[in-house]
């Protein structure tokens, strides 16, 4: 695992962003203010502006460069949401053995840093209505001594079953909160974005074998 790696999976997010984008703007566009998506490709873009350094690093200062520039250039709540999660992955990568287990650590670190940014959980209807179930299932393969692949197939299946979730949420965070009950029986944005990165991640990883 190393900077290239984690260029990879960025291409990966990216083109599963992209396919998505108006389906996204339109969930925004119900519940939100509709830049969700188009901040988070913005963001992507700048990353993908600065492969070659960020192929240069290894794991965890890969991870660091991309979260800086993450913050530096993606508007709204999104931006630093996505730099606490890339942040808080890269400094739990050090010392971490590049293992199922360690993996589970750093992800599992990153989503409490998003938790601690945003001061939200599950149930919220938000990012963290996949980011936080996800993290939970990953620790219990990785107890359970699952290998990597029954992993990579395992995560995408909660990170669905979750997101899909939130289309009878309450929204409690962000702009949506303020339509009230009017606020369910939409999908939120935000949760599905996650859902689609955390699924292109895991079948690129998958090639890898």
């Amino acid at each position: 695992m190393n900077g290239k790696t984690v260029m990879a999976c960025i291409d990966a997010a990216y083109a599963s962003l992209k396919e998505h984008t108006d389906e996204i703007a339109l969930l925004d566009q119900q519940i939100g203010d509709g830049d969700h998506i188009f901040n988070l490709l913005r963001g992507m873009e700048a990353l993908l502006a600065v492969r070659a350094d960020i192929e240069a690093e290894d794991f965890g200062a890969a991870l660091d460069l991309a979260a800086s520039k993450v913050l530096s250039t993606v508007g709204g709540s999104s931006g630093p949401l996505f730099f606490s999660l890339l942040n808080g992955m890269a400094k739990a990568s050090a010392g971490n053995a590049m293992d199922v287990a360690g993996f589970a650590h750093i992800y599992a670190a990153g989503v409490e840093a998003v938790g601690q940014r945003g001061k939200t959980g599950v149930g919220s209807k938000t990012m963290m209505d996949v980011l936080i179930p996800v993290a939970a299932r990953f620790d219990e393969l990785a107890v359970a001594g699952e290998p990597k692949a029954a992993v990579l197939e395992a995560l995408p299946k909660v990170a669905e079953e979750n997101m899909l979730a939130t289309r009878d949420m309450l929204a409690t965070k962000g702009r949506a909160s303020f339509l009230g009950e009017r606020s369910r029986g939409h999908i939120d944005p935000g949760a599905r974005s996650s859902q689609l990165m955390i699924t292109a991640v895991c079948a690129r990883l998958a090639q890898n074998g």
